[in-house]
């Protein structure tokens, strides 16, 4: 076996990590650096990070002590911020290299606390499934009796009293249709998982987003093409797209908005669930926006039933997200700050296994 080169052992690592030459110039960063300082290698190789965070940063000063002659130095919940990106919590760790080099690792906070939020808004969205059968069974059928009753009676009273019956009509329908998001969370079930390419049900999401309610904004995709597919029902993939493309839509201004798509492989992160287990999810997809962004009151709870910033929003749209990433085994995040919104999936990967049943079924159905 050939040994690992350091490119590729400093690309794997799931942290992210910034070397520093002797002027304080990033000199290199690994893929988890761009993807957690969301900037592209190209836009930080050759420029000064003190200007880029500010001389009066903590970051900066992590830099001028390492400088000053600490051999190490750890500093706790630092702030990274500038224009391009939202708010970004983490733990740093800077020490000195050969020739006047620094070396900054990074242990983003923000990552597992959104992901502990997201694990616990998962057994949430779950516990709607059962609230949803429940009022399938136990509403829908007295409440089409009341429609029934209301338009009988309407048809032996005045005009003025019809007034009264028509009133129950539209109310019986109202909460008909609220009970029909609420079955949205019907388990759905997995059967029709199968190897499927990220980026053609992106494409397909886009594209009707554009067709439609997106039709003011401006696109810009960032895709890596070697993404391995994944295990998934696309349909429901689809309407996960979709559903984040419609918010990001009606975030962003009328002119000047902006949707960004953008695709990566991250080898090495994995997420531990509450039951202790470890999940390898490389697949990074990101949907981000410069709307109006997510309200300060509602950013931990987000991917909760009937949480909902919107006037008229039933609060199910990303709960019902959260439900079907979680049932494809991957775990969504949200980042966002007034002008920038990113909404970031992580995904697991097919196995051959998984290809190979799959494959396999296809050749006993035909």
């Amino acid at each position: 076996m050939t040994p690992l080169g350091y490119e590729q052992i400093w690309q794997a690592m799931p942290n992210p990590g910034i070397v520093l030459n002797g002027d304080d110039i990033v000199a290199d960063l690994n893929g988890a650096a761009e993807h957690f300082l969301a900037m592209s290698r190209r836009s930080l190789v050759g420029r000064s990070l003190v200007q880029r965070a500010g001389e009066d940063s903590r970051i900066s000063d992590v830099i001028r002590r390492v400088r000053a002659g600490a051999q190490a130095l750890s500093e706790y919940n630092v702030e990274f911020s500038w224009p391009e990106a939202p708010l970004r919590m983490a733990d740093v760790f800077a020490t000195p290299l050969e020739e006047g080099t620094i070396l900054i690792l990074i242990h983003p906070r923000a990552n597992a606390e959104a992901m502990g939020r997201q694990m616990t808004s998962r057994d949430a969205a779950r516990s709607v499934v059962g609230m949803a059968s429940m009022l399938a069974h136990e509403i829908k059928n007295p409440l089409a009796g009341i429609s029934g009753a209301a338009q009988l009676l309407e048809m032996s009273l005045s005009e003025e009293d019809s007034e009264l019956t028509e009133l129950i009509r539209n109310e019986a329908d109202r909460i008909g249709n609220l009970v029909k998001r609420v079955e949205e969370f019907g388990d759905f079930g997995l059967a029709r998982r199968r190897p499927v390419n990220i980026h053609d049900v992106l494409d397909r999401a886009a594209k009707s987003a554009k067709a439609g309610f997106a039709d003011h904004v401006r696109f810009v995709e960032d895709y890596d093409p070697s993404l391995p597919p994944t295990m998934s029902d696309p349909d429901q993939l689809i309407q996960v797209f979709m559903n984040l493309l419609k918010n990001a839509a009606e975030a962003t201004p009328e002119v000047g908005g902006v949707i960004m798509l953008k695709t990566a492989y991250r080898a090495g992160v994995k997420v531990r669930t509450p039951r202790g287990q470890t999940e390898s999810l490389p697949l990074q997809i990101s949907i981000s926006d410069n709307g109006t962004g997510v309200p300060e009151d509602l950013k931990s709870h987000i991917f909760e039933p009937f949480v909902t910033s919107k006037a008229k929003g039933s609060g199910l749209g990303l709960a019902l997200v959260s439900k079907i990433v979680a049932d494809h085994g991957g775990v969504i995040s949200c980042d966002s700050s007034p002008g920038f919104t990113m909404f970031r999936m992580l995904m697991p990967v097919a196995s051959a296994g998984d290809i190979s049943r799959f494959e396999d079924d296809q050749e006993d159905a035909a």
